[in-house]
């Protein structure tokens, strides 16, 4: 991993250190002198198409943004708050040269975010992204005379919708069905409830008035509780939570019970495998989903390829298997057969469909697979050593590992947004995951020397 990109683009707390308005330019700028070079050569200006969340800091960072890109004579085009993937989809429909997002998905509202688009839709591959920061952070000063640059404004957000509508078969209504939509005060707060009023549902929304400071607080797919017991209030068909930028989908069922994104998957892998679109009869997941959803798929003859966390990951393990459906526990899944990245309204919209052509509830969809009871931690973290470098934690690690052989799993990482260590546990017993997690993480506290002060 590259020192200024994690998991999802460059992200931090707006104002500091990567996002400091010289910098923000430089980003800019090592981005028109790289991302350009990926593209077959088109007559005219090379076009840049830019979207943002709802975050205050936004407009800003896309000024400094654009100032940076000026230089390389970019045309801007602007296409206002609008989803993730929205933008994925648009710079390849628009045959634009690349696509900048800027936002930080679910983080609270003092992070903001800059992520990337190819010209083909995809997140930049790690080759692409380290060209960037070998620019960025290279021993030769980047300089950058900031320039004004045309911006031009385009609402591209029905066509968006359109291509939404075009993934569900024909004739297909949501016409009779209450639904409680959740929109994280976020960047799809008017296309989602629209899209869903559009296709004949009754829609009560929540998190949907955005100010630029609550965005994913207390709501969202983060924050699934209040809208689960909405829901379930209201006697709703469904609920649904998205996040920040809107490339993650939650559902809860009638009954106010909550489903991630595991539970998405173990509702379209097997609905995808009896309608023949599942290739290869495989999906992509991270390390993080449920070790019970592993064992379920493979009852069905259903393959798992396993990799670390990140849409990105995901999506390469995806494309080189030749796999139709991939996701996260945390709400990102990517239908590969309309879209190449995590959205969430195409998740919502492809899950309803699946749940109606079933004809069953929601709930009944959260009971078919036995999940295996889970220990998530968070640590705060100054530093990031290898664990390996941590005295007697791999020796640890091992053994606890080789006692859940079979029956459960340890997974350890440094989260790639945040200062934070996370770790996963799974096993049967959930006094015993908790005790293995206790002891792991005291471990770490008491001989890494990399927490936080406030830790």
């Amino acid at each position: 991993m590259g020192k200024l990109f994690g998991t999802d683009g460059i992200r931090g707390i707006t104002w500091d250190y990567p996002f400091t308005p010289d910098f923000i330019r430089k980003i800019g700028y090592a981005a028109s002198l790289v991302l350009p070079k990926y593209k077959k050569k088109s007559a005219g200006k090379p076009v840049v198409l830019i979207g943002m969340d709802s975050r205050a800091s936004g407009k800003l960072i896309r000024k400094y943004l654009v100032e940076g890109l000026g230089e390389g004579k970019f045309k801007v085009v602007d296409l206002g708050i609008i989803p993730t993937p929205a933008v994925s989809y648009l710079v390849k429909r628009e045959g634009a040269d690349f696509g900048i997002v800027i936002s930080a998905s679910h983080n609270p509202p003092e992070f903001n975010g800059i992520k990337f688009f190819s010209a083909d839709g995809l997140k930049l591959n790690d080759v692409i992204e380290g060209k960037i920061e070998t620019l960025l952070l290279g021993k030769k000063p980047l300089h950058v005379r900031p320039s004004r640059a045309a911006i031009h404004k385009k609402d591209f957000t029905r066509d968006y919708e359109e291509f939404l509508r075009g993934t569900l078969p024909r004739g297909f209504n949501l016409k009779g069905l209450k639904i409680l939509l959740d929109c994280a005060n976020g960047a799809a707060y008017k296309i989602a409830p629209r899209v869903l009023r559009d296709l004949g549902a009754k829609v009560k929304v929540i998190g949907d008035k955005p100010n630029g400071r609550n965005i994913n607080m207390g709501c969202g797919a983060l924050h699934t509780q209040t809208m689960a017991a909405a829901a379930a209030k209201w006697g709703a068909f469904c609920g649904i939570s998205l996040d920040g930028d809107a490339d993650r989908c939650m559902f809860s069922d009638e009954k106010g019970a909550e489903l991630d994104g595991d539970d998405i998957i173990s509702i379209a892998a097997p609905y995808l495998k009896a309608k023949g679109r599942l290739t290869n009869n495989g999906v992509s997941l991270t390390f993080m989903s449920n070790y019970g959803l592993l064992r379920y798929l493979q009852g069905l003859g259903i393959s798992v390829v396993q990799v670390p966390v990140g849409d990105k990951n995901v999506t390469d393990a995806m494309e080189k298997g030749d796999l139709k459906l991939g996701g996260e526990s945390s709400g990102h899944i990517i239908f590969r057969e309309f879209a190449p990245t995590g959205d969430g309204l195409l998740t919502a919209l492809q899950t309803i469909a699946a749940v109606r052509d079933m004809g069953k509830p929601f709930s009944w969809f959260r009971r078919h697979w036995n999940r295996y009871p889970q220990v998530l931690e968070k640590v705060k973290v100054s530093s990031k050593p290898a664990f390996k470098d941590v005295s007697g934690f791999a020796a640890k690690l091992s053994k606890f590992e080789n006692d859940l052989k079979g029956n459960g799993r340890i997974f350890i990482r440094y989260s790639g947004t945040e200062p934070l260590l996370r770790l996963l546990v799974e096993g049967e017993s959930r006094p015993k995951i908790k005790a293995i997690a206790d002891e792991l993480l005291e471990h770490y506290k008491k001989h890494s020397g990399a927490l936080a002060a406030k830790n």
